[in-house]
């Protein structure tokens, strides 16, 4: 075990968080023991130039024995930038890139070293969250849950909540706060509700050179096209039993059932197309939660926000509603999973990603060497 820098098992931990959107990295203070969140601390982002997103963009797809070198270092760059701003932390939970998500085929890979990210930050970075997860039989992912069930208990939930994750790819927990401990039979549900921001994102990039759709303002403008939804509906992913997982590009032809479209319309149909999928998604929670709590990049666009609210049966909010941060809710989560890793405590269970156990994935790297 980790030594805390104060208090018996309270660390004060940085997590960051590079995620499938590909718009920058996110970092944030966690002060926790890995169960209970005391605090949250100080978060700061950088985002990723053009040039930069092409090269992480020129990258997905890709395994370790492939060319990645500059993806790699664009990551690196990014990261060691970032977190070497914050101060007195006594871990750091570093997810890295994801570039190829294939849970029942070659495995995951997530790019960036944290065995180098420790010795140029001198504090030990946990990081490689997934693969042990995966090599259990796990979908490696959605990882954020047993942080949900955490946030659950800190903004004092007392009936089930919804945790709706609007980023890349969408994904939801459904958390149950009577419980006490997140790997309970019961007490959490986990998977990946479909694509989210991903596809919007592309085809804006392509069809108008801009990264996304700010605001819904060119969804806004559109129609959703039914048949098109009705296509998009008819993949057998949503009728798989959770948990279950997506890699980014799962969703390739998407845009192919919008290419006829003009702008607005199609950009109106990805719109619906993402919202549907997370209706889909609400069909398998064990009772309705009391209200969803949407973070991600999702919740800032109002057409994708009204589209979950008239289509589910309970409210639907921004989780800053409830006092969290949305933006840096993910970063969060690794920074309390660092700990629970250090602690020795599982990080994924059954419920969650579909692991024949609980179980705790990353690896923990120390600094070789201090500076003087």
């Amino acid at each position: 075990m980790l030594k805390p820098r104060t208090g018996a098992l309270r660390m004060r931990a940085l997590g960051a968080m590079s995620g499938t959107s590909l718009d920058g990295v996110d970092a944030a203070v966690v002060e926790t023991d890995g169960e209970q969140i005391f605090a949250f601390g100080p978060s700061d982002y950088v985002e990723y130039t053009p040039e930069q997103r092409a090269v992480l963009s020129a990258a997905l797809g890709l395994w370790w024995e492939d060319d990645v070198a500059a993806a790699t270092q664009v990551i690196m760059e990014a990261h060691a930038g970032l977190l070497s701003r914050f101060a007195h932390v006594d871990i750091v939970g570093f997810h890295g890139q994801t570039l190829m998500h294939e849970p029942r085929g070659r495995g995951t890979h997530q790019a960036g070293d944290g065995a180098e990210l420790a010795e140029l930050l001198q504090v030990p970075v946990v990081w490689d969250f997934r693969s042990t997860d995966v090599q259990l039989g796990g979908e490696g992912a959605p990882l954020a849950p047993f942080f949900h069930f955490a946030c659950a208990k800190y903004i004092g939930a007392k009936a089930p909540v919804a945790f709706l994750n609007m980023g890349g790819v969408g994904n939801i927990t459904y958390v149950d706060p009577g419980f006490a401990k997140p790997e309970t039979e019961g007490a959490l549900l986990a998977f990946d509700t479909g694509p989210a921001n991903a596809p919007l994102n592309d085809f804006m990039q392509a069809r108008r050179g801009e990264p996304f759709d700010r605001d819904g303002r060119l969804a806004a403008q559109g129609t959703v096209v039914e048949g098109a939804l009705e296509l998009f509906l008819d993949d057998p992913y949503f009728s798989r039993i959770p948990p279950k997982s997506l890699d980014r590009n799962a969703f390739g032809d998407m845009v192919g059932l919008v290419k006829e479209l003009g702008d607005a319309d199609a950009a109106a149909t990805l719109t619906a197309m993402s919202a549907a999928a997370v209706m889909r998604a609400m069909e398998h929670c064990p009772t309705p939660p009391e209200k969803v709590l949407v973070t991600g990049g999702g919740r800032r666009n109002p057409v994708l926000m009204e589209m979950l609210s008239v289509s589910l049966d309970c409210p639907v909010m921004a989780v800053e509603e409830v006092g969290l941060d949305g933006d840096m809710l993910e970063a969060q989560a690794f920074a309390y999973l660092a700990v629970r890793v250090a602690r020795g405590l599982p990080t994924s269970c059954p419920t969650t990603t579909g692991v024949k156990m609980s179980v705790g994935g990353g690896q923990v790297s120390k600094p070789l060497k201090t500076k003087a």
